[in-house]
């Protein structure tokens, strides 16, 4: 039988294009002699009649460029695009923002002696963004002293 209509036969039973359908050079002759389906089926099972594998994007320059982020590279201003808010999640940025402050406030009642209620005054501050940053609950530790 033709070579194209058994590359055909092998398209449909394989669920694959024509093109993807490989024939093996030294066994030109046993393919040719094979007129039925059930023929083909078996040149697939003895490996005679293969598929052609994908050709698939690589991934090796990408992962030379994850690495070079990784190490804080191309992230300079030509690469932006939007703005900080944009580029950082909400609820990331307010988490990091609220555990500094946290994180100061015992540090302030460690070192300077609070007055009754004002670690709790100031930590609902903290929680309703009250304050910028670090700095600001300092002062009004200090500011809340005088």
């Amino acid at each position: 039988m033709q070579l194209n209509k058994i590359r055909r036969m092998a398209a449909e039973i394989l669920n694959i294009g024509k093109s993807k359908i490989v024939f093996s050079e030294k066994e030109r002759e046993r393919i040719a002699e094979s007129m039925t389906k059930e023929d083909v089926r078996q040149l697939i099972k003895d490996g005679i009649v293969k598929k052609r594998k994908d050709a698939y994007q690589s991934k090796g320059r990408a992962r030379k460029l994850k690495e070079k982020k990784k190490k804080g590279r191309k992230r300079g201003q030509g690469k932006r695009k939007g703005t900080i808010k944009t580029r950082t999640r909400k609820k990331k940025s307010w988490i990091k923002t609220v555990r500094a402050q946290r994180k100061k406030i015992k540090e302030l009642k460690k070192e300077v002696k609070m007055e009754k209620g004002e670690y709790g005054k100031i930590y609902r501050r903290i929680k309703g963004n009250y304050f910028k940053g670090k700095k600001y609950v300092e002062a009004a530790v200090k500011g809340d002293k005088k």
